[in-house]
């Protein structure tokens, strides 16, 4: 069975998904600070049922911030909870703050 959301314990793990995917990437970032919590915990549900909807379509990848340090930078991340997609991996979308399951389908159909 294929994973549906993947979760890299560490820049080097985030890397090989990202490079192995043929499909776009929606790397989810979290955080773990006291203001983050919640609205990380509310995204974590809607970023599972867009892995499930988007199946064979996108690899979603939940990044924390700490695990994955050089990712955060690379990228850009300033705040969590954030979505970006990736394509082949160069960033084509970005959107910090949480989101309905509604308004991630429109990020992403906008973009794929």
């Amino acid at each position: 069975m294929t994973k549906l959301v993947h979760r890299p314990r560490e820049d080097a793990e985030f890397d090989f998904i990202l490079g192995r995917s043929k499909v776009p990437v929606l790397a989810y970032f979290t955080g773990a600070w006291p203001k983050a919590i919640e609205p990380c915990r509310v995204m974590d549900v809607v970023v599972g049922d867009i892995a499930a909807a988007y199946t064979g379509r996108l690899t979603v990848v939940r990044t924390d911030i700490t695990r994955c340090p050089a990712a955060t930078e690379r990228y850009g991340i300033t705040g969590a909870p954030s979505c970006l997609l990736l394509k082949e991996g160069a960033a084509v979308a970005h959107s910090t703050g949480p989101m309905t399951s509604d308004e991630v389908r429109q990020f992403l159909d906008g973009h794929l």
